[in-house]
């Protein structure tokens, strides 16, 4: 009877380990790729890791905890079992990045064109103020060259940098040229903001999976469901279509209860 008892206790145990979602951290304040509405989040990151875990037979919670730096350190420590990020060394030692990418990303180099650049290489950025937000990276070259020079203003969030860029109080962000195109089409005072020809950099957003997480342990079903929504063009799709609804919410938002 003990035994029997015990084993059903085990039983009922898994269970509702099993049913914990999985806590997903994000820095909604990246459209088309994930964006918040005032209630929900929105865009193509919220699509894919709902559909990636749903194949896995586990719902997701997502956590915004206020700037992306916030949720690298929770995943680090075990706290929150996935994100969605670029792939670094540093990282690595505390996150399993899935093979199959998410999305690739081509880094641009935004200013303002009433204070015009002169930049041909990575180092000519060291001569000019640059923001980025708390927890970003582009890449062990910036990070050493451009960040390790001192001139990089960290802040939490995209309108607070770009608002910075447009009032001349720094010289250049770095972002995705689709995010930042898309962001400063009806931003105030964005008439302003040009990209650079440039590309600083070619990255792939990579769903990332905590190593304190037994997710970590699912990453080759992970690797097989993003493989089958690229192949499907979902993941186009969704895309489209992220950057289709932040543009109608942009012009017309929603009313405010």
């Amino acid at each position: 009877m003990a035994r029997a008892w015990l084993l059903g206790l085990l039983l009922l145990s898994g269970t509702a380990l099993a049913a914990q979602p999985v806590r997903y951290c994000d820095h909604p304040v990246y459209p088309p790729i994930s964006w918040s509405d005032g209630k929900h989040m929105r865009g193509l990151a919220p699509h894919v890791v709902k559909a990636v875990f749903a194949r896995l037979g586990l719902d997701v919670e997502f956590v915004n905890l206020g700037n992306w730096k916030r949720c690298l350190t929770d995943a680090a420590e075990g706290r929150v079992d996935a994100v969605l990020a670029y792939r670094t060394e540093p990282r690595e030692r505390y996150l399993q990045f899935a093979s199959v990418p998410v999305l690739r990303e081509e880094v641009a180099i935004f200013y303002n064109r009433q204070r015009p650049l002169k930049v041909d290489k990575l180092e000519d950025l060291t001569g000019y103020r640059g923001g980025l937000l708390f927890g970003e990276s582009y890449g062990e070259a910036f990070d050493r060259t451009v960040a390790g020079a001192g001139n990089i203003e960290w802040v939490s969030d995209s309108q607070q940098n770009f608002g910075k860029l447009i009032r001349g109080r720094i010289d250049f962000i770095p972002y995705e040229r689709r995010t930042g195109l898309l962001y400063i089409e009806h931003l105030p005072g964005g008439g302003d903001i040009r990209a650079l020809p440039i590309t600083l950099a070619v990255d792939y957003l990579r769903l990332a999976v905590a190593r304190q997480s037994p997710l970590a342990a699912r990453m080759d079903e992970i690797d097989q469901e993003l493989q089958r929504l690229t192949d499907s063009g979902q993941i186009d799709r969704w895309l489209d279509e992220s950057q289709a609804i932040y543009r109608d919410m942009v012009v017309q938002p929603e009313p405010r209860p």
